[in-house]
């Protein structure tokens, strides 16, 4: 059989970065009628690594239906210090960009308007953009306009042709979701003013591979983007990128500020710094994505050992953050609701459900305190420090807090 060809520049995928087997979609909770039914459709997780253009991706061909569907369960809103970090961001792009009631904001992917909101509260019209209806009708209901489509190069025309032209365009933690790269990056160009400017925000291909992230490997992952990939993906659709700025978020991501090709915005030393920094790194080289998977299974293997000692000593474990990142990384551990009693969200979509493959049962935060638990796992290992403020009343009873990356630690207590 031939291999799938690259999503971005169709050459021959060869090169194995991480296949981490056959999984549920991460973000399919199951109701307890679809547990006690048995019929969880599983998907082969094999990532590649293009040899020409060096675009990590998924070579699977679930249809993005079928993952962004009208029971998506992620609400951006529920984090509250993903809400916080859209503020800052909003309050930043006003000031360096000078937006106002003239201005126009689109975001594409703009989930339950958890980012728009900001700038509406300036007085800066905005439009979302969103495919998932459950979380669009409740950005509808804060006043954010959103339409209901997935962003692509047809659809930027026709923004376009009836006026919607921008001046600022957000696609934060979108592009790695987009199957068809090529006709999703096509949009932007139409939409965007002649001076205006696009964010994209995505966690970073290098501190994946440093930090051993691969639980951000999912099926609604369909690239995992370095600076040297996306570049020349912006490229091939008339854009480019001017400046970027490293953030903490999702475990290390980039924002990378771009424009039209012919725009007036100058390049930045930062943009320059990056590009040095992932050649000094190897990403233009293929050999640098070999060995991956030995260093996967290492972390696997810590938690398992840290699993057999716990119930070995009798400790009760629960997970905190029923997060996709988690149901990988559980998924791939073989973990189930015989080593893991619950998970705790906040999020009341998932909540009365079951953690996909591991089947885990998902409670409400406010039953952490019912459960006592020895030990809490934390999934959303990127949002740690909030969850560990929000928790630390579990040391009352002797609780302590689990992180599994990139190895298993005992932390707290």
């Amino acid at each position: 059989m031939s291999p799938p060809l690259c999503r971005f520049c169709r050459a021959p995928l060869t090169r194995t970065f991480l296949d981490l087997g056959e999984q549920p979609l991460a973000n399919s909770y199951l109701t307890p009628e679809q547990l006690a039914a048995g019929d969880e459709p599983v998907f082969p997780l094999h990532t590649r690594v293009c040899d020409r253009c060096f675009l990590v991706q998924a070579d699977h061909d679930v249809p993005a239906e079928a993952i962004f569907d009208a029971g998506y369960a992620y609400f951006s809103s529920f984090s509250s210090g993903w809400v916080e970090h859209a503020r800052r961001y909003a309050g930043a792009m006003i000031e360096r960009f000078g937006l106002g009631p003239e201005s126009l904001v689109v975001e594409v992917a703009s989930n339950d308007g958890y980012l728009l909101k900001h700038f509406l509260a300036r007085d800066i019209p905005v439009l979302g953009i969103e495919p998932t209806a459950n979380t669009a009708e409740a950005a509808r209901a804060i006043g954010v306009r959103t339409e209901v489509v997935f962003f692509n190069a047809e659809t930027g025309q026709k923004l376009a042709a009836r006026g919607d032209r921008a001046d600022l365009m957000a696609a934060n933690n979108v592009l790695a979701h987009v199957p068809d790269l090529n006709a999703f990056v096509a949009g932007f160009q139409h939409v965007l003013k002649p001076q205006g400017v696009l964010t994209f925000e995505f966690p970073h291909l290098l501190n994946l591979i440093e930090k051993v992230q691969f639980d951000t490997i999912y099926h609604e992952h369909y690239s995992y983007l370095s600076l040297l990939a996306v570049e020349q993906v912006l490229r091939a659709h008339g854009l480019r990128p001017f400046d970027v700025e490293l953030l903490a978020t999702h475990g290390g991501s980039l924002r990378l500020f771009c424009c039209h090709l012919g725009s007036g915005h100058d390049e930045t030393d930062a943009l320059r710094d990056l590009r040095a920094r992932e050649a000094v790194a190897g990403l233009h080289k293929p050999e640098t994505y070999d060995g991956f998977a030995a260093r996967v299974e290492a972390v696997r293997d810590s938690f398992l050992a840290f699993l057999r000692t716990a119930k070995d000593d009798g400790k009760a474990i629960s997970a905190y953050g029923a997060a996709a990142k988690g149901n990988t990384f559980l998924n791939y551990c073989g973990t189930t609701a015989a080593d893991i009693v619950c998970a705790y969200d906040a999020n009341p979509a998932k909540q009365g459900r079951y953690l996909p493959g591991s089947h885990i049962p998902v409670f409400a935060p406010s039953a952490v305190g019912e459960t006592r638990p020895d030990y809490v796992l934390i999934l959303p290992w990127n949002l740690k420090d909030e969850i560990m403020t929000q928790l630390a009343f579990i040391a009352d009873w002797g609780g302590r807090f689990v992180v599994a990356s990139p190895e298993t630690k005992v932390v707290g207590g």
